[in-house]
């Protein structure tokens, strides 16, 4: 299959599968046509699929990420011993880790082609992710409380596991009880990662933007508690924004 083929095998089988959506016209350009797909993987609920869709899916997904371009840690070059900095698209990176700035409902952001990290990740590691989200918090029970992390598979982003994380929803300034959640989701990650013998972390800039943590702010708590905690893990500061790269070349290096 081309991959024109593949998305329109991938879109006909999602509409057939949701019957409110069935009637939805195809369009006819690669842009729509992509951005439908996504918006049919986004309100998808977590639930089993068959495997003739998780292999075209699977081949698909791998080579939008190769088309985009993986970029390997090993041909990044450290800012302080053990520490990278790189400006990018997340889903890109290969690495142990990948860390999801996620909610408390943990099984991914169900707005349509939403530009949250966790939309992000989530499209492109695959309908596999969100079952595997929602099988934790079943067996959890409860949301996710603020500060600690989850692991799970990676599927078909170029990085082996991501790691889950819900930071603090700041509301008016921030208060102490905000950084010490903050500073927790860095640390709870780091101890995971350790856990799982997983060497190297990419951690997102997690509380900002949605989450309204103000962006040094954040970037400082985020640098201090990975130098503290970090052990022999390598860590890799990701930044999207010019303005968050900014910020972390003051404070790194």
């Amino acid at each position: 299959m081309t991959q024109a083929e593949r998305r329109i095998f991938l879109i006909k089988k999602l509409l057939d599968e949701a019957s409110r959506h069935r009637d939805l016209p195809i369009p006819q350009d690669t842009a729509g046509q992509k951005k439908l797909l996504r918006s049919l993987m986004n309100v998808r609920p977590p639930r089993p699929i068959g495997e003739d869709f998780l292999a075209v899916q699977d081949a698909y997904l791998q080579e939008e990420t190769a088309r985009k371009g993986v970029t390997d840690l090993v041909g990044l070059t450290p800012v302080e011993p053990g520490i990278y900095l790189w400006q990018g698209d997340i889903t890109t990176l290969k690495c142990g880790a990948i860390v999801n700035a996620a909610n408390s409902g943990m099984t991914g952001c169900y707005a349509p082609c939403h530009g949250c990290i966790d939309n992000a990740i989530h499209t492109y590691a695959g309908v596999q992710l969100r079952l595997a989200c929602a099988e934790l918090m079943e067996k959890q029970g409860h949301e996710e409380p603020t500060g600690q992390a989850k692991l799970t598979s990676a599927f078909d982003l170029p990085c082996d596991f991501v790691l889950h994380t819900v930071g603090p929803i700041v509301s008016g300034g921030v208060t102490e009880r905000d950084r010490e959640l903050l500073a927790s989701c860095y640390r709870a990650c780091l101890e995971l990662a350790q856990q799982s013998k997983i060497k190297s972390v990419a951690f997102c800039c997690i509380s900002t933007g949605e989450f309204h943590f103000p962006n040094d702010e954040a970037a400082k708590i985020a640098v201090d508690t990975v130098r503290q905690y970090r052990g022999d893990t390598e860590v890799i500061f990701n930044v999207f924004k010019d303005v968050d790269g900014q910020i972390y070349r003051k404070l790194l290096g």
